[in-house]
């Protein structure tokens, strides 16, 4: 039995009472509809992020056609509405500076207009867990769609992913071992089509992860942007969030403590970008789960990496698809998955990947003949008292346990101008340190910690150090890279005291990082230390930098994260 009628759609406060409906009903009719069409109808928002300057979402006006036919044929009645696009290459100075911008620009935009339940249309890596956020906040009905990934690509005889194809050639060019000419070859393959990297970068683990936590339709996550069952998952799920709205099924009613354990678990099996450490942090806290960090680090000691995809692996999404997909790797791992948690679908998690079928068993591994044994570890020590992340399984094995020199970078400038030096006192044994790029002295937290092998080292044959920052790295890239000090040295967290020639000892197996300084020294630089200057002193800069916190703790705003209840808009009749 249903639990909303007609008469207790939300969308009926602004259509069916009469006169008082003037204003609303009388727009609806300007724009050529009929009263039928849209009166006692549930009204579905899709939520687009389609724009001119994220060409990895160039097809979702198509998309979102297919999701208004799924619609209408479902007897609701479809609006599309626009939400910063937020394009991983254009967006500066970080994507991520914007996605809390996107959260609450989804949820008001739901919130102050006649919906009834919601569709989300992304991909591009903060997109998925912008348009989750605001979704959970607002906590009408959703389905997530994502956009799919570009095409796939070779070069000179191999498997050419997004992100990991140019970040493996990038050490020969700047060695002088491959010419421009050769340079442009490769950036024209990177992305060859619409849709989002197609290796399991940030975009595709968390695409991955919104089908997990119960929020996208079985398989959805698994389809590559250009293929025709894009438009057709799209329709479904106009058909299906109709019915979702009469039922009530809402983001609170499937996302909960366990779905978001399955979601961590899943990450790391996929081999997932370090980002999802952020976004699904952030995720829970929107949906008041209980998720920090360490549980995160206890997850990633627990769950192999059973996608034999770049970076951690050897192969691209689309043959990763081609395996099975996501259904197939969860049914891998079905016993360590909690089968019980509601999603979209109206059935359970297990009874979704029941019967998916594993086409390929090298693509998609078993429990028991794993690609690698982590891809995620929480570091803690001195140097990070609230821990930093690394993928093991995109780290080069013996560099894992490591100590050496600190070779000081003060921020993303500073890096630029020298890291390619013929003078930078640099060699294989070096740690790179790049501060004052985090949340807030990013600003915006960019993707600078994968920080760029020097030139010096390149010409050496040197393709992987040890290299440490506050910053994010792109999930498509690989290196032992220690990602997301916290606290970050822009707040005067103990990266902002390490020195030139400061030696660093990281630890993975045991989960340490160690800035071998004696204490007393440490407290004597922190008594010179200064605090920068704020980046802002007006507009979002300055919203963004009162509000974020720290990367262990998602990069959320308090004030949005909030569980405190939002009162639905007041709506006075002109007549």
């Amino acid at each position: 039995m249903p639990k909303k009628t007609p008469e207790t759609l939300r969308s009926r406060r602004w259509f069916g009472i009469g006169p008082k409906s003037t204003e609303h009903t009388s727009h609806a009719l300007q724009a050529g509809y009929s009263r039928e069409e849209f009166q006692g109808r549930p009204v579905i928002g899709i939520i687009n992020t389609w724009s001119d300057m994220n060409p990895c979402h160039a097809h979702l006006r198509e998309r979102a056609e297919a999701v208004k036919r799924g619609v209408w044929q479902a007897g609701g009645f479809p609006v599309e509405m626009p939400a910063m696009a937020i394009g991983e290459g254009y967006v500066k100075p970080s994507s991520l500076m914007y996605r809390n911008f996107l959260a609450m620009e989804t949820e008001e935009l739901l919130r102050c207009h006649p919906i009834d339940g919601a569709i989300l249309l992304g991909g591009c890596d903060k997109t998925t867990p912008g348009l989750l956020m605001g979704a959970i906040s607002m906590d009408l009905p959703a389905i997530y769609c994502p956009a799919g990934f570009t095409m796939g690509a070779t070069y000179r005889g191999e498997r050419f992913g997004s992100g990991t194809g140019p970040f493996r050639w990038a050490p020969e060019l700047n060695a002088g071992n491959l010419p421009l000419d050769e340079w442009e070859v490769i950036e024209q393959k990177i992305w060859s089509s619409p849709g989002t990297c197609n290796v399991m970068g940030t975009a595709s683990t968390m695409t991955a992860l919104a089908e997990v936590l119960g929020m996208s339709l079985t398989g959805a996550s698994s389809v590559p942007a250009m293929d025709s069952r894009g438009h057709q998952l799209g329709a479904a799920a106009g058909r299906r969030i109709v019915q979702m709205v009469w039922d009530d099924l809402k983001p609170s009613d499937i996302i909960n403590d366990a779905s978001i354990r399955n979601a961590a678990k899943a990450c790391v099996a996929l081999g997932g970008s370090t980002n999802a450490a952020i976004h699904l942090i952030a995720l829970a806290r929107r949906a008041g789960a209980s998720f920090t960090l360490e549980d995160f680090d206890a997850i990633g000691q627990q769950v192999p990496v059973l996608a034999n995809v770049q970076p951690s692996g050897e192969y691209i999404m689309h043959e990763f698809a081609d395996a099975g997909g996501l259904p197939a790797m969860l049914n891998n791992m079905a016993a360590v998955l909690e089968l019980d948690c509601p999603t979209v679908t109206g059935a359970s998690l297990g009874e979704n990947i029941t019967g998916a079928k594993l086409v390929d068993a090298d693509v998609i591994r078993s429990m028991d003949n794993p690609v690698a044994t982590e891809a995620l570890a929480v570091l803690k020590g001195n140097l990070a008292p609230n821990g930093c992340v690394i993928k093991p399984s995109a780290a080069t094995a013996s560099l894992l346990q490591h100590r050496g020199r600190a070779v000081v970078f003060e921020n993303a400038n500073d890096l630029a101008e020298r890291i390619h030096s013929p003078d930078l006192a640099v060699d294989a044994n070096s740690v790179l340190v790049l501060r004052n790029v985090g949340p807030l002295g990013g600003p915006g937290m960019a993707e600078n910690g994968m920080i760029p092998i020097p030139k010096k080292l390149a010409e050496q044959g040197i393709r992987d150090v040890v290299r440490i920052s506050d910053a994010r790295m792109s999930g498509t890239s690989f290196g032992t890279c220690l990602l997301h000090v916290s606290p970050e040295s822009w707040i005067g967290g103990p990266l902002a005291l390490v020195r030139d020639g400061d030696e660093i000892e990281l630890d993975v197996p045991n989960r340490s990082i160690t800035l071998c300084v004696e204490a007393a020294v440490l407290e004597e630089r922190r008594k010179q230390w200064q605090q920068p200057e704020p980046h802002y002193k007006r507009g979002w800069g300055l919203i963004f930098s009162d509000n974020v916190n720290q990367a262990h703790e998602g990069c959320d705003f308090d004030l949005l994260a909030s569980r405190e209840g939002t009162p639905e808009p007041p709506i006075h009749g002109k007549i």
